[in-house]
């Protein structure tokens, strides 16, 4: 590896660790706008994030690309699934952080990985290695345990485990035809209408929490555009430089930081039934992540292989 490459993998891995790093303690940021309700702070993060975007694309001169998904129906179609899967994982996650249940959404974001698994090969026909069916099934099992010594369904986590892991495959099928800031534009353009009248209802019902506590709270509603756009765009950055295994690991940061900001920073109560539970969830991800590295070398040979003469 060269000086220039080294050089590379180190903004990388230091790009994807800031972005789930950020991500990480989102919890902090959405409890502190109370007394803003969770759909008045999804209006909010679609209405600024589109208003950054549009502005950047503006600025460089970058909005040739939205005649595509006019040609391209097919594109539309599929940005607009997407923008409703992130919308309804956005508002899952908030009510989860404002009503208390920010361990909960860690949890999710721990089986994130495992729905995925699943999810390619229910939808995408994969075909899964030995570790990957011991981890799918590690998973499931936590699931059940949670279900039964929790004395409630983990509905939370499951909703945004499949959530997030349904926008990814979506994501996925429309391919790499659009980048990160056309493709964030693109999905809050879509949901644009949808915060519109959001923000209408609140206002006509007196619900909207704006105007309170000048400046600090209107600022904080703002600012959602900024702490929306920055994470995606430094791990967009991230993913170009480091190896899919490195991404796998970093994406556990999140969790984990959102996990210790419940606990230790906005004081919810773990029980000792939850705290089983997520062990036998990093029981999971811990063999998971073990084939993700015992299967690089060989899709490296791979590759070699078949560019081989």
């Amino acid at each position: 590896m060269s000086g220039d490459e080294r050089e590379e993998l180190r903004r990388g891995t230091v790009y994807g660790f800031l972005a789930y790093a950020i991500w990480g303690v989102f919890p902090l940021y959405f409890a502190a706008l109370k007394p803003a309700g969770a759909w008045e702070i999804l209006a909010h993060r679609i209405l600024w994030t589109l208003v950054l975007c549009v502005g950047i694309l503006a600025i460089r001169r970058d909005l040739a690309w939205s005649r595509q998904l006019l040609r391209r129906p097919r594109l539309g179609l599929g940005v607009t699934i997407a923008a409703l899967l992130i919308a309804a994982n956005w508002v899952i996650y908030v009510t989860a952080v404002i009503t208390g249940r920010t361990t909960e959404a860690a949890l999710g974001y721990f089986l994130n990985p495992l729905v995925t698994v699943a999810l390619g090969v229910i939808v995408l026909r994969e075909r899964l290695r030995p570790l990957q069916w011991t981890a799918v099934a590690i998973g499931a099992v936590a699931g059940l345990y949670l279900s039964i010594a929790g004395g409630q369904f983990p509905l939370i986590a499951l909703s945004l485990a499949f959530s997030f892991a349904a926008y990814g495959l979506v994501k996925k099928r429309v391919g790499a035809s659009l980048d990160a800031m056309h493709s964030l534009a693109a999905e809050t353009a879509v949901l644009f209408p949808v915060a519109v009248v959001l923000l209408a209802v609140l206002v006509a019902r007196g619900e909207t929490t704006f105007t309170l506590e000048k400046p600090l709270h209107p600022a904080l509603l703002l600012l959602a555009g900024v702490i929306t756009a920055v994470p995606l765009l430094l791990f967009a950055a991230a993913a170009r430089r480091i190896p899919l295994t490195t991404v796998g690991l970093l994406q556990f940061i999140t969790p984990v930081l959102q996990l210790l900001c419940g606990v230790l920073l906005l004081g919810e109560h773990m029980s000792a039934a939850r705290w089983v539970g997520f062990a036998i969830v990093w029981v999971a991800l811990a063999v998971l992540t073990l084939d993700s590295v015992l299967a690089r070398p060989r899709r490296a040979r791979a590759v070699l292989e078949e560019v081989a003469p």
